[in-house]
């Protein structure tokens, strides 16, 4: 319960006084948000399946984030930012889609 007051709280601060991100960071953004997102997905799907470790999905959720945004740095600095950004995307991508259809047949047994 303190997660989602935690949360609520923390939605409604980042509406309400609108936090900018400096430009320098702007392209790490979305990447820490979908690596993110993909191990949220892969936390509810270790929920559902009982095998969740808050531990194992706190190193996940950190190490998703700082991995995809050292890929996409040393894809800036050898001058391919938006080609390791993408495949970035990608991989993220098909393991939330993963997740989430292992989430959909164990809630809908489909």
């Amino acid at each position: 319960m303190i997660a989602v007051i935690g949360l609520l709280v923390g939605a409604l601060v980042g509406v309400f006084l609108e936090p900018t991100v400096p430009s320098a960071l702007q392209p790490y953004l979305p990447i820490a948000v979908v690596a993110a997102l993909d191990a949220l997905f892969g936390g509810l799907r270790a929920l559902l399946d009982g095998m969740f470790d808050d531990r194992v999905f706190l190193v996940s959720f950190l190490s998703n984030v700082v991995v995809a945004a050292l890929i996409v740095f040393l894809g800036d600095q050898l001058g391919v930012g938006t080609q390791l950004s993408t495949a970035v995307v990608v991989v993220l991508g098909i393991r939330i889609f993963s997740n989430a259809a292992a989430i959909r047949r164990h809630l809908f047994r489909a």
